[in-house]
């Protein structure tokens, strides 16, 4: 918990001291193309975050009652490509944000 605080934190911060500097357009920054990196980098990190937790319960239910393996992973298995789908339309939006379409 400790170590979302600090990551929230810094994001916080970085988007305080980013947006004076964004406001002018030098070369090929821009305020869209800054903020649709920043949100691809934390839907990415979202996705391995939940990737992860989807792993780890799915391998401890697993080792708990190995009878059920096959319904567990057959559930994992459509929770992480439910996720992956949520995952590639989020960037797709930033991609789209970041080209100025749509904006």
């Amino acid at each position: 918990m400790k170590l979302f605080q600090l990551l929230s934190l810094v994001v916080v911060a970085l988007l305080l001291l980013v947006s004076p500097a964004a406001a002018q357009t030098v070369g090929a920054f821009s305020s869209k193309g800054l903020s649709a990196g920043l949100g691809a980098g934390l839907i990415i990190i979202g996705a391995a975050w939940g990737l992860g937790k989807i792993g780890t319960a799915a391998l401890e239910s697993m080792a708990r009652q190995p009878e059920v393996l096959n319904k567990v992973q057959t559930a994992m298995i459509i929770i992480a490509a439910l996720l992956e789908g949520a995952t590639f339309f989020a960037l797709l939006i930033c991609l789209l944000l970041a080209l100025g379409i749509g904006g």
